[in-house]
């Protein structure tokens, strides 16, 4: 049994870094959150400070250590979780990076990846990683640091440069160097993983021109894979990684095949724990690794909507109709209904099941009466049109319906947006009284294998707080409205192309 008391949650996102302390009850004690910049360097152009990262997420690591009132000596471990496919590349002997991170929005290779997908090599990639060619993923984005950074290649090859996604870049940090590593979940998002051997797949990283020395370790992800040797955690160990999906999977204790979640942060994410086995998908989603431990490896299907709530920010940041996200819900609350306004979010292309990175956003259905509540409430329509588009794929692939969907992250608190989205899909949606599920996750895969949690059944459980909303809406009218949906992203597709 692990002498400390809590386990700290580190949960790197797209848009923010934030620290969550938690106790042995599952419990949580303090919450630190700071946000980082988003660079734009032109349209579909997404990229990262990884320093800053670093210097936000040491800065609440420290905080929520200092607001708990919890000596650095009573963390058991710390777990990680992480944007995923986010590219970065440093150099070994100063630690520094070469390039301001790719982030997984990027769509600059989108021209690569079609060059891909003509030669024909869909169909080793899907079989090797359970992937579709896309800009999404990380592997077309470190090739084009190799290709575009002065002397990068060369580099790489001699051993100078390391690669990783964020989970490699924050260990790598929180052990000064001492450890290049990443998980299995993580890996599994590169498109250089082979999902069935469970290692870096040799004909990709040649095919992408990719030298193994880039590469890191994969460790599974629930183990001790490093120590924190930085102050105030040094000697805290490294117990937990896992990519932020995979990982509130997990915190929704979706352990056995058939369970589902989705996820609605920055983009939406739905995913069904499909056991020991990789299942292909029949309707253009993901088959990934949702976590290795105890030497086994538990897989899932995914599907991926690019733009969640980042549409709510681009209306706060981008159009200024409200001042704050949290305004959202009342401004769409005042008006009862989008009056036929359409919005397509496809602000960075759009992910499953379409895997267009040439889409763009629309906005349709405009007259003179639209005002902003219904661009508010159509932005919240989107967000849920898309996750039906992936609830509805996810069907067909198990060949059953889902009978509820389970969902987390920080635009699931918006009750309105819940509402439209259990109307739309004619099923009970259920929100989980723990909105942390993610960091939860991470907590959870770095307790176990520290000690804190003797086994799967010792880990909390909590269903206080848990919320239902039922289908209220018309099923016509809902059939009406996801037609109107379709003609909408119909005109989105291929815009750029």
């Amino acid at each position: 049994m692990s002498a400390g008391e809590y386990v700290l949650a580190i949960d790197q996102g797209t848009s923010s870094s934030r620290a969550i302390l938690f106790d042995r009850s599952g419990g949580v004690r303090a919450v630190a959150q700071r946000e980082f910049t988003q660079h734009f360097p032109a349209p579909g152009l997404v990229e990262h400070d990884a320093e800053e990262i670093w210097d936000t997420l040491l800065a609440v690591a420290a905080e929520v250590v200092e607001r708990a009132g919890v000596k650095p000596a009573e963390v058991a471990a710390i777990g990680i979780t992480n944007q995923r496919e986010t590219v970065v590349v440093w150099d070994r002997a100063t630690g520094e990076p070469i390039h301001r991170a790719l982030v997984w929005q990027d769509r600059r290779t989108a021209p690569e990846c079609a060059r891909l997908r003509e030669e024909g090599a869909e169909a080793e990639i899907a079989a090797r990683t359970g992937l579709v060619i896309d800009p999404y993923f990380s592997a077309t984005k470190l090739a084009w640091i190799l290709e575009h950074v002065p002397d990068a290649r060369r580099r790489a090859e001699a051993g100078e440069l390391a690669f990783g996604t964020i989970d490699s870049w924050l260990v790598h940090r929180l052990s000064e160097g001492a450890a290049h590593v990443t998980d299995a979940s993580n890996a599994s998002r590169t498109m250089l993983y082979d999902i069935h051997r469970g290692d870096w797949c040799p004909e990709l990283l040649e095919r992408f021109g990719v030298p193994r020395a880039l590469l890191p370790k994969v460790v599974p992800s629930s183990g001790v894979c490093a120590e924190a040797k930085v102050e105030p955690f040094a000697g805290v160990p490294i117990a937990g990684l896992a990519g932020d999906q995979q990982a509130a999977l997990f915190g929704q204790r979706c352990h056995a095949p058939g369970w589902a979640k989705n996820t609605y942060g920055t983009g939406c994410f739905l995913l069904m724990n499909t056991g020991t086995e990789a299942v292909p998908s029949k309707n253009r989603l993901l088959t990934t690794v949702a976590w290795e431990r105890d030497g086994e490896r538990t897989y899932a299907l995914e599907g991926a909507v690019f733009t969640g709530g980042a549409v709510v920010q681009w209306l706060r940041d981008g159009l200024g109709i409200v001042e704050s996200a949290a305004e959202i819900e009342a401004l769409a609350n005042s008006v009862p209904d989008s009056g036929g306004v359409v919005l397509v979010p496809a602000l960075v292309g759009l992910g499953a099941p379409h895997w267009d990175p040439h889409a763009r956003g629309t906005l349709q259905g405009i007259t003179r009466g639209t005002s902003r509540g219904h661009l508010a409430r159509a932005a919240l329509e989107g967000i849920a049109f898309q996750v039906a588009e992936l609830v509805d794929a996810m069907n067909a692939d198990a060949g059953r319906e889902l009978e509820e969907l389970r969902v987390d992250g920080g635009a699931a608190r918006n009750d309105l947006l819940l509402q439209i989205q259990a109307d739309l899909l004619g099923r009970p949606v259920v929100r989980s009284g723990e909105t942390e599920s993610t960091a939860l996750g991470a907590a959870f895969l770095a307790g176990r294998a520290t000690g804190v949690w003797a086994d799967d059944d010792a880990l909390p459980t909590a269903t206080e707080g848990e919320q239902r909303f039922e289908p209220l809406a018309d099923r016509d009218e809902v059939a009406e409205r996801r037609a109107r949906w379709q003609r909408a992203v119909e005109r989105s597709l291929a815009w750029e192309a």
